[in-house]
């Protein structure tokens, strides 16, 4: 009898061991594949169970969380939700989340190790961290002004730190109020699906995530191509630049909305935004130079985040020659977003290097306690330093006396580009009109602020003088503001 009983001791001990290894098998070895079974709620109804970490502007939370009293029980709050939509994006417990909300997602939500002194035990416990918070590199002033300046207008913004690569404004015009998709009752899919059927599309970032043709802002690259390959060794020479200029290889000729372009120099042809003489030295400088430097600039990067993705800006390397004339003068299939014209600007201002652009300062706990914090690098050397000189004084040419006079500012040196992009079929639709700009107080010993703006279907004529007639007040109005700030920083 007692050997049934140690017999059956034995079984049952056998079976609590099984027991307690399925379970471990469970709990840890397959924990990860239950957590993200789509069918498991638990991790849903947990991560809305406590309020979310808030993103900052200027110091102060442009987001925040309610109590629903819902299973999915906070929903996200937003404060000046359509100025800044085109950096939050949106936390929905429909939709999901996207920009900051997605890229930041795990400190926003608290699952991020990084948040725990002992994130093992917090694997062991299934505890759940305070949501941590982002800190942004916004100027709120300066985000504030282009919104404003846009208006009821479509088009984009983009201004950053030249020195740094800190993004200082990023907006998009229409926009939308991000809070009309938190939650999970009906009123939220009525906003999903009118939002995305708006024919003026307010939930597409222009700034970064919209490609344009830049027309003739692409001219400052086209010019620092030149002058790093020697091709034009003195900005003030006369260039072997016909006008009309017949494109190689084609019948088509290339013509000028002012007077003045045939052989003109540098100096004249940049001012005055001469068509033929960029379009020649696009092919004098040849297409192997021409890929490299817009390269250099950024262009054809399909890794840039900032930390949510930015959609590459191109330049096509497969042109004959015709087409590369074209190109170089942002026509043909260069595209460029908001944001890399920004850059461009920048890295005029920044003695020809381009500084990695970055939305986020840092991010840090619930009570303030940095987690990480952003490293600025350099991510391109686009020109020589003495190119970069020369193209300031360019620049500075077009705001003095040509196109640029709408971003003059008292006080302060401002350079600029401006640009009419022609699109549609044989041209036929209005124009998008361009400025890219940096500016400099006088008493300041690098320039605050570097900035693109994007105006669609401007109401303008075809010539570069919509550029600055109708994108120069924005960025005039944005570089303003920055340069405020800075003062006051700096003081």
């Amino acid at each position: 009898m007692t050997r049934y009983i140690r017999h059956a001791a034995a079984f049952c001990a056998l079976l609590l061991l099984a027991l307690l290894a399925n379970a471990t098998r469970i709990q840890i070895v397959q924990a990860r594949s239950y957590d993200e079974n789509p069918a498991n709620r638990r991790h849903t109804i947990a991560r809305y169970g406590q309020p979310r970490g808030n993103i900052l502007v200027g110091g102060k939370a442009v987001t925040g969380s309610k109590d629903s009293g819902e299973q999915f029980r906070y929903e996200r709050t937003y404060k000046n939700g359509p100025l800044y939509a085109p950096v939050t994006g949106f936390a929905s417990q429909v939709y999901g989340t996207d920009l900051l909300e997605g890229a930041a997602d795990g400190v926003l939500a608290g699952t991020d190790p990084m948040l725990s002194p002992l994130p093992l035990w917090n694997d062991l416990t299934r505890a759940r961290n305070p949501g941590g918070n982002v800190v942004t590199t916004l100027e709120p002033a300066a985000q504030q002004a282009a919104y404003a300046a846009l208006g009821s207008r479509r088009g984009a913004v983009a201004a950053v730190e030249p020195s740094t690569g800190r993004i200082l404004a990023l907006v998009s015009t229409p926009s939308y109020d991000p809070e009309e998709l938190s939650g999970t009752d009906s009123a939220v899919a009525d906003a999903w699906a009118r939002l995305n059927g708006a024919a003026d599309k307010p939930m597409l970032n222009r700034a970064v995530r919209q490609t344009y043709p830049p027309g003739s802002t692409f001219k400052v690259i086209t010019a620092a191509a030149a002058l790093d390959a020697g091709v034009v060794r003195d900005v003030d020479e006369p260039t072997e630049s016909p006008d009309p200029y017949r494109l190689p290889g084609s019948s088509a000729r290339l013509t000028n909305e002012v007077e003045g372009c045939a052989n003109a120099s540098l100096r004249y042809a940049f001012e005055w935004s001469c068509n033929t003489v960029f379009a020649k030295l696009g092919v004098d400088v040849g297409l192997a130079g021409m890929r490299t430097k817009a390269a250099e600039f950024g262009f054809n990067d399909r890794q840039l985040k900032i930390p949510f993705r930015v959609s590459p800006s191109t330049f096509d390397t497969r042109v004959d020659e015709a087409q590369l004339a074209l190109s170089s003068i942002g026509q043909y299939n260069t595209r460029a977003t908001p944001l890399q014209m920004a850059m461009v600007a920048a890295a005029v201002a920044n003695h020809g290097s381009v500084r990695t652009p970055h939305l986020v300062e840092r991010t840090t706990t619930d009570d303030g306690d940095t987690v990480s914090t952003t490293g600025q690098r350099t991510l391109h050397q686009a020109m020589n330093a003495a190119t970069a000189v020369r193209l300031r004084e360019l620049m500075t040419d077009v705001v003095e006396e040509g196109t640029g006079e709408n971003a003059a500012i008292h006080g302060a040196t401002v350079g600029g580009k401006s640009g009419t992009a022609q699109h549609g079929i044989h041209n036929s639709g209005t124009p998008y009109a361009w400025f890219i700009s940096w500016a400099q107080a006088d008493d300041s010993m690098e320039p605050a602020v570097a900035v693109a703006v994007v105006v669609e279907d401007a109401a303008a004529d075809r010539g570069d003088i919509s550029g600055g007639g109708d994108a120069a007040p924005i960025a005039r109005a944005v570089m303003e503001a920055a340069l405020k700030s800075s003062s006051r920083e700096g003081g």
